[in-house]
């Protein structure tokens, strides 16, 4: 009798280590098959460039950080421009607009477009300071305008430019933008 328990006993002890060796074998399988997919399939990552930060929009409202690094992109697409990009600019300041103001806008680039096209003058914007107001949906830069001829800088102007928004759903769009003028452009 004590044989046969022991036949009986060994026989299970048998059958699970065969069940074990069997797992093993199929996560084994399994495992290099997840390696051979991994390695070989395309990697995708989601790269936020030049923000310090993650950003999160919601239906609530701008936040400032979101406004203020919308507006310092807009401002460098806006006011950096040369005659060898006139087409590019135009399109991507077109891009960023809201459609009730495209008209407009659309009709003083055009007279910039055409103004600068053939020409040798080129300009770029520098920004010092920035005022953001997320519950108007405005922003201002300011900053020194560089025009260039040639190679040659002949200008260098402390300006200020402002920017209007309109937020509607989750997209923050452009529907006005210029120079603030005071007095003193006024007079020269």
């Amino acid at each position: 009798m004590e044989i046969s328990y022991t036949h009986a006993q060994s026989q299970r002890v048998l059958r699970q280590r065969n069940l074990l060796v069997l797992v093993a074998a199929a996560l084994g399988a399994l495992a290099a098959i997840l390696l051979l997919v991994t390695a070989t399939r395309d990697r995708e990552v989601i790269l936020q460039p030049v923000l310090g930060s993650a950003l999160t929009v919601n239906s609530a409202g701008v936040s400032r950080e979101y406004l203020e690094l919308i507006t310092r992109d807009t401002a460098v697409l806006t006011l950096d421009r040369s005659p060898a990009n006139l087409e590019y600019w135009m399109k991507s300041v077109l891009d960023i607009t809201a459609p009730s103001a495209q008209g407009k806008i659309r009709a003083d680039l055009m007279k910039i477009v055409n103004e600068q096209r053939g020409s040798s003058i080129s300009q770029f914007f520098t920004i010092q300071t920035m005022e953001i107001d997320p519950k108007n949906l405005w922003s201002t830069v300011t900053g020194d305008l560089h025009t260039i001829v040639g190679n040659k800088v002949v200008s260098n102007e402390r300006r200020t430019f402002r920017f209007d928004w309109q937020y509607s759903g989750l997209s923050l769009k452009l529907v006005g933008f210029g120079m603030v003028t005071t007095g003193k452009e006024k007079d020269q």
